[in-house]
């Protein structure tokens, strides 16, 4: 009975239950962590009703992982003084998700721990590895797509951007935009893009094909811009049609274009009867207006556009370069409106950096009085353009000419001097036949470095030009690209173009 006089049932009456202490053997070590009464299989009793006893819920047991016993260290540290175990720092294993479930579901199992008792073995989960980064790449066939995963460390490799063994086709011969360079291009801004231009058979292909990925004394046959055969030489055809497009691991864009005023391309469309669009009334106006089209366009999206010539200098040349630049399409603003520039709008306009490169110079071009010539008819021929031609590329900062100053070039412009491609059978013509048998060993002078040398030089100028902005915002890879179609969409139906046909016509 209680202070209060009622009667307590879990303490006398019928309600009440003896309870009967039983002696429980501990369990082998490790096998009961959380009590001596965990273990113990539960049988549900029958009430005095015939209702059976509902099941307590039961606390899963927490499994600690630990090292194998063949990677503890066995010399143990001594006991403190008073009598409490060393406790070690636990290991925390994280494991993911996709190895599947709980942490005892492991493949590697521990061996056996002897002593007394039967241990129960011992699993171990896979130790932490490092976090597993992966970049999806276009394009890159079945290399991205396996995952070139380590089975020991199970880290996939970061995969870099694919190479490009050949030039692809950004615009075809009938003029058409192509989108198989897409693939290759990748969400980031630090690009350049690099035109050339130039008459039939001055070596456009070439140059390009040894700024971009080759070099002289390769086979011109790999080069990743095809050079003209001899075959197509002998019957003085063009090797490129349309727009060739090509990109380094640097992120440096190529644009390799068919020859400007082709007579190849203007015979090919008088022999073959070639239906012209309906705009174009005859085959030469069609092939200027081609030509007028690819250098606009190159003026538009190229941050360098390279004029090759192989002799100084064509007059026709350069009125053909300030038509282009006055039917550039004006430069799309921030509102993406493309309406038509005014003078007072020539600040915000693009112009593109032009380089003049004298292929196949002669040693008589490169005395200094003669490149001096050069560079001032150069810079009065181009006065009145908008083009950047002066002031990013010199030849004397080569130290091609070691004994000038830089003052010495009072006007000096983009101009850049390249002899012809040496051989084993040009150099030893070069080679002094008489004489002394000393001197016969010795080369003959050239007058200027080598074209290995001289192409390097080059390179390294192009590639350190300024990337200036091309539209009014920022542009990735694949940005430049969406802006380039619509360019070149814009080029094709352009009201300009269309009425200066008209006065060809």
């Amino acid at each position: 009975m209680s202070e209060s006089g009622h009667s307590q049932p879990g303490l006398c009456g019928q309600g009440r239950r003896r309870r009967r202490r039983r002696d429980r053997d501990p369990g082998p070590p490790g096998q009961n962590l959380s009590g001596p009464s965990r273990d113990r299989d539960y049988v549900p009793r029958e009430r005095r009703d015939g209702s059976e006893e509902p099941t307590p819920l039961l606390q899963k047991t927490p499994i600690i992982l630990s090292k194998p016993p063949g990677e503890r260290v066995s010399c143990k540290p001594s006991a403190p003084a008073s009598g409490a175990p060393s406790l070690e720092k636990p290991i925390m294993l994280i494991k993911t998700r996709d190895e599947g479930g709980k942490p005892g579901n492991t493949t590697d199992v521990a061996p056996s721990v002897s002593g007394a008792g039967s241990a129960k073995l011992e699993r171990e989960g896979q130790r932490p590895t490092q976090p597993v980064y992966q970049i999806q790449n276009r394009g890159m066939g079945s290399a991205a797509s396996g995952g070139a995963v380590d089975p020991v460390i199970g880290q996939t490799k970061l995969l870099p951007p694919d190479k490009m063994k050949h030039s692809i086709k950004l615009v075809d011969d009938q003029m058409n935009w192509c989108d198989s360079a897409m693939e290759y291009l990748r969400d980031q801004t630090d690009m350049l893009v690099v035109g050339v231009i130039g008459l039939q058979g001055t070596g456009k292909s070439t140059i390009m094909s040894l700024l971009s990925a080759n070099s002289p004394e390769e086979d011109q046959r790999a080069y990743v811009f095809r050079a003209q055969a001899q075959e197509i030489k002998e019957r003085a055809g063009n090797q490129s049609s349309g727009i060739d497009f090509y990109i380094t691991q640097e992120r440096v864009i190529f644009l390799d274009t068919q020859p400007i005023l082709s007579p190849s391309i203007l015979d090919h469309l008088i022999n073959n009867d070639r239906k012209l669009p309906p705009e174009y009334n005859l085959p030469h106006t069609y092939v200027e207006m081609q030509s007028l089209q690819i250098t606009a366009f190159l003026f538009t999206v190229c941050h360098v556009v390279i004029v090759i010539q192989d002799w100084f200098t064509d007059i026709n040349l350069y009125r053909f370069l300030q038509t282009a630049e006055m039917l550039k399409p004006s430069t799309p603003s921030a509102s993406h409106d493309s309406t038509g520039s005014s003078g007072s709008d020539d600040a915000s306009e693009y112009y593109p950096h032009i380089v003049f490169l004298q292929n196949k110079a002669r040693r008589e071009e490169f005395c200094p009085r003669t490149l001096k010539k050069m560079h001032m008819a150069t810079d009065k021929l181009m006065a009145h353009s908008h083009l950047k031609y002066k002031g990013t590329l010199s030849m004397l900062d080569c130290n091609i000419f070691p004994g000038l100053n830089r003052d010495y070039l009072e006007t000096e412009v983009n101009f850049f001097l390249l002899p012809m491609m040496e051989n084993d059978g040009e150099d030893a013509l070069t080679r002094a036949g008489s004489g002394p048998p000393l001197f016969s060993l010795l080369p003959g002078y050239r007058g200027h470095p080598s074209f290995s040398s001289l192409v390097s030089k080059f390179r390294s100028q192009i590639l350190a030009m300024s990337r200036s902005q091309l539209s009014h915002t920022i542009l990735t890879e694949k940005n430049w690209f969406h802006y380039a179609a619509r360019i070149w969409d814009g080029v094709k139906k352009s009201s300009a173009l269309s009425e200066y046909s008209r006065l060809l016509s």
